[in-house]
């Protein structure tokens, strides 16, 4: 499921009484408004808030339920406190048939909301400017693609050049050290004289990405490279990308990529 199809479901969910607790969490690290991981406490004040408003209003079924997906949600979080990244977004219910938790790489706004239904509108907001998009990285003899969602990466794939079949080839993540040594030979082994068709290089990876695009829900896809690949990898699209990157970001980390291609 998509975020798009996940916000439309979301949206869907109302209830007779107030029983789904919405957390927008800012857990960023780099924030100097986070030091010594300040989110903890914002969290707990987050919560005791709710409670107290609850109980002055008397309802006795309103405080058991949030008490009991509260106890949820706080586990949920303490339990991954050591793979937070930007941010966490959690919807849940304490009728138990909502559970939805995102963990994101692109700046939140610390927010809690027990309603009738989910609180969706900044998570909405998120999506719009951090939708599913693909980073696709070509490079000579290999492109190195990521699946991304609100900023998070939720897959990464990788095709090799096979010189003998002039066909890219989609790298398995099962492949052995080995098989990525014979892969690097075969890359060596490109004639010189493929260096000079570089307009042609990328033939067949305008289907690939029209798949991609399909099955991962993309809205949209950037290309970042080195000049010339990157120019004739977009000239082999029929398609034009949201964005052109002229700088090589291969061997970059993930988080890296994501930075500088999504937050440009």
């Amino acid at each position: 499921m998509t975020i798009s199809e996940e916000l439309q479901s979301l949206k869907a969910y109302r209830y007779s009484s107030r029983c789904v607790l919405s957390i927008y969490l800012n857990t960023n690290p780099t924030d100097p408004e986070q030091f010594k991981g300040a989110w903890r406490i914002e969290l707990k004040h987050g919560m005791k808030r709710i409670r107290e408003y609850l109980t002055a209003s008397g309802n006795e079924e309103e405080v058991k339920a949030f008490n009991k997906v509260m106890k949820k949600v706080m586990n949920e979080i303490e339990a991954n406190h050591k793979e937070l990244r930007k941010g966490v977004i959690i919807f849940a219910s304490a009728k138990e048939d909502l559970w939805s938790v995102h963990y994101v790489q692109v700046p939140v706004k610390t927010n809690f909301y027990f309603e009738n239904h989910p609180v969706t509108e900044q998570m909405e907001y998120m999506y719009k400017a951090y939708p599913e998009a693909g980073i696709i990285m070509p490079s000579f003899g290999e492109i190195r693609i990521l699946d991304t969602a609100m900023g998070f990466v939720r897959d990464e794939l990788t095709y090799k050049f096979d010189p003998v079949t002039e066909v890219w080839k989609e790298l398995k993540k099962t492949d052995s050290t080995v098989q990525n040594a014979l892969e690097k030979k075969k890359t060596a082994a490109l004639e010189p004289r493929q260096l000079f068709n570089v307009s042609s290089f990328f033939r067949g990876m305008d289907t690939t990405v029209k798949n991609l695009k399909l099955k991962r829900g993309w809205t949209q896809f950037h290309i970042a490279g080195e000049a010339e690949m990157a120019n004739a990898f977009a000239d082999s699209l029929r398609e034009i990308p949201t964005s052109c990157i002229y700088k090589n970001l291969n061997n970059s980390k993930t988080s890296e990529i994501v930075n500088q291609v999504l937050e440009k």
